[in-house]
């Protein structure tokens, strides 16, 4: 039986991958390119780009495209099957990239070249890259002696098995609740959430309507249901997801496995030679040391928290005035603050939501895009899914296609939560020719039912913006060499620059004109609901700041204080984060740490700070937009070859400097935010 993930394919052939594919695969690619780089390196004693490093590439890119189509369909059409598949490739996977990590060798063979006469002959690219591979050779344990290196590839594998086995919790506890209610007991949802509660209870077999975990679902009954007693009964549902607390306490349990994975990642850190895991994560970002992530985000606390603790005080007021009778619960923050925006600024999502069905927001953002870097999108009609709700378009530049996107953008049984962008294909020139960049753009939005478009809340547009921003990173690289080409090789905490700079055009007039469509009429937002949701822009930022500020806090330190005994509890340190920068009360069972994927089962860990980080850099880089016209082509032409194609070939900070012409400031982004100025 032939294997379709050893096959050589342009797009991957979703269709005919199969579980039992999976391991074979990974398997057969792995023991061949472990072969193939000891013949490479036995083939001369003078290395070069030529002889080495692009055939190198050539095997890393032939196992990329098999894994990349297995991680996906496990993200977006998870089965018990394909998990199975999945995890049992993790340890090879694991063991597969401390091998080559630790391999002196080549690590000798990578040194050898960055030493000869000809490396500054070399280009800019391929400089940054062998680089880049010194220093991570030096981070995977290359100079430990035997027995440490033996260790250090069991921390990592075991790791990589942590990591996956929280995220499959997160995903199986929010899949296991549902709640079969009445249409009376989800009084004050809107229509939109009404239609789409009765759809999932006619899928389910079910009378009446079914709400569940899934952000769709989710988010209405906090904002919106009067019901407080189920507003309650959801937020707990939600907040002890896999954890010792709530509907399901103990079930799928992520407490034991935070508290392995912390102590297995501080002593990864120590067996390198690092206090901590903080300092580890730090050596490959734009932060220099603990101390200055830690000064920035107290800079911004300091500047946020009196704000923030205002708004919540004029929150509790407006809720007495509307007759609550108790004090302001973590499950009624969202409902009064639905309330009081739409008592200020007579707007809500709801308002908002017919003005942006899916279609046209989509054709919005390509017409952004289209005036910002001169590129059309172009819908692909046939192509091999795997799901039917999914669309591939093309990116041109004149009548070249220069790159492809996959976009799923509904939320479904079986799929993960939340919104991402991740690597399909990178760009890179091999010995075949030229590969062009594909990426995978993920969301998690209110499907379409009957008849009625998909329509988003400004937030999803927001949203959608966001990940797109990460997609042109990856997509608009001009690099050619894999290891610095879009994505990669982008410090983390200057990765989030194009995706939240791209948020910006979801807030412009002349944008939302063209983004903007009555589902029915096409009518654009009209002019009294775009000036009330402007005016509405920064409502409560001051306590959205903060939210994003204790994760921030609480993921820093716990990766930087961990075994210091300077808190005695997970659940300590996180209480002490909230006693310093929160602002609303959390009920004592809220076990958010038990859910939060980015930093246990994703590349977040001491680097959740990254989304702040740079908000900066790109709110001061819109801030160029701002002076010199937002859609002034010679201004989008220098971002998108000052900072998109640029990819990972540049230090961050050079890479603003070029665009912006000095180093960034914070104070554009608390002006965005309403914060000061």
């Amino acid at each position: 039986m032939s294997n379709p993930l050893l096959e050589p394919h342009s797009l991957p052939p979703f269709s005919r991958i199969e579980p039992a594919h999976v391991e074979p695969a990974i398997r057969q690619l792995i023991e061949r390119n472990k072969q193939r780089i000891g013949e490479l390196l036995a083939s001369t004693e003078h290395y070069s780009w030529e002889n080495l490093l692009q055939p190198m590439e050539d095997l890393d890119d032939e196992l990329s495209r098999a894994w990349s189509p297995v991680s996906h369909l496990n993200s977006v059409v998870n089965s018990d099957a394909l998990r199975e598949a999945y995890n049992a490739c993790l340890p090879l996977l694991s063991e597969y990239g401390t091998w080559m990590g630790q391999h002196s060798a080549l690590c000798a063979a990578y040194q050898q070249i960055a030493d000869s006469d000809d490396f500054p002959a070399l280009d800019t690219a391929q400089r940054k890259a062998i680089e880049h591979a010194l220093r991570d050779f030096r981070l995977a344990g290359v100079a430990l002696p035997a027995n440490k290196k033996k260790h250090y590839g069991e921390l990592r594998q075991r790791l990589s098995k942590l990591g996956s086995s929280f995220g499959e919790n997160v995903l199986d506890a929010t899949n296991a609740w549902s709640k079969q209610v009445t249409r009376e007991e989800l009084s004050g949802l809107p229509e939109t959430a009404l239609a789409s509660a009765q759809h999932a209870a006619e899928q389910a077999g079910l009378e009446g309507y079914l709400i569940n975990l899934e952000f769709p679902s989710l988010s209405p009954v906090l904002n919106y249901c009067d019901n407080r007693a189920l507003r309650e009964e959801v937020y707990t549902a939600n907040c002890t997801r896999a954890s010792d607390q709530g509907p399901h306490a103990g079930q799928w349990d992520n407490s034991a496995l935070i508290t392995e994975i912390m102590e297995l990642r501080t002593e990864l850190a120590k067996l390198l030679g690092f206090d901590n895991y903080a300092e580890l994560s730090l050596a490959t970002k734009m932060a220099d040391t603990p101390d200055a992530v830690m000064e920035f985000l107290q800079q911004l606390a300091t500047q946020s928290l009196p704000q923030a603790e205002a708004e919540f005080r004029e929150l509790e007021d407006f809720a007495r005035q509307q007759g609550s009778e108790s004090s302001l619960q973590a499950w009624d923050v969202s409902y009064y603050s639905e309330k009081l925006r739409q008592n200020r600024y007579q707007v809500s999502q709801e308002d908002i939501r017919p003005y942006l069905p899916a279609n046209r927001v989509l054709l919005g953002l390509f017409e952004v895009v289209r005036r910002l870097y001169g590129v059309d999108v172009r819908e692909v009609d046939a192509f091999d899914n795997y799901h039917p709700s999914v669309k591939l378009f093309e990116l041109l530049r004149g009548e070249e296609v220069v790159a492809r996107f996959y976009l799923d953008l509904y939320a479904r049984a079986n799929k993960r939560g939340g919104a991402w962008m991740d690597t399909c294909r990178v760009r890179r020139q091999s010995s075949a020719g030229l590969q062009i960049p594909v990426a995978y753009l993920v969301c998690n939005f209110t499907p379409p039912v009957g008849d009625k478009p998909s329509l988003l809340t400004h937030t999803e547009l927001t949203t959608l913006f966001h990940e797109f921003g990460h997609g042109l990173h990856h997509m608009l690289t001009k690099q050619t060499v894999a290891a610095v080409s879009g994505i990669n090789g982008v410090a983390w905490d200057a990765v989030e620059l194009p995706s939240q700079f791209l948020e910006n055009w979801c807030w412009e007039r002349e944008a939302l004109a063209f983004i903007s469509g009555h589902y029915e009429t096409g009518e654009p937002l009209p002019e009294a609901l775009l000036d009330k949701l402007l005016a509405a822009r920064n409502f409560q930022s001051g306590m959205m700041m903060v939210r994003q500020l204790e994760f921030s806090l609480f993921d820093f330190r716990l990766h930087s204080e961990w075994g210091s005994g300077s808190f005695d509890s997970v659940q300590g340190l996180l209480d002490d984060v909230r006693q310093q920068v929160g602002v609303v009360t959390l009920p004592p069972f809220n076990r958010f740490q038990n859910a939060f994927s980015h930093i246990f089962a994703g590349g977040y860990a001491a680097g959740y700070y990254s989304y702040k980080w740079a908000e900066v850099l790109s709110a001061d880089a819109f801030s160029r937009f701002e002076e010199e016209g937002i859609f002034n082509a010679a201004t989008g032409a220098d971002f998108r070859a000052q900072v998109l194609e640029v990819g990972g070939s540049r230090e961050p900070m050079d890479v603003f400097v070029a665009f912006r012409g000095r180093e960034p400031s914070i104070e554009p982004l608390l002006r965005h935010c309403g914060i000061r100025g």
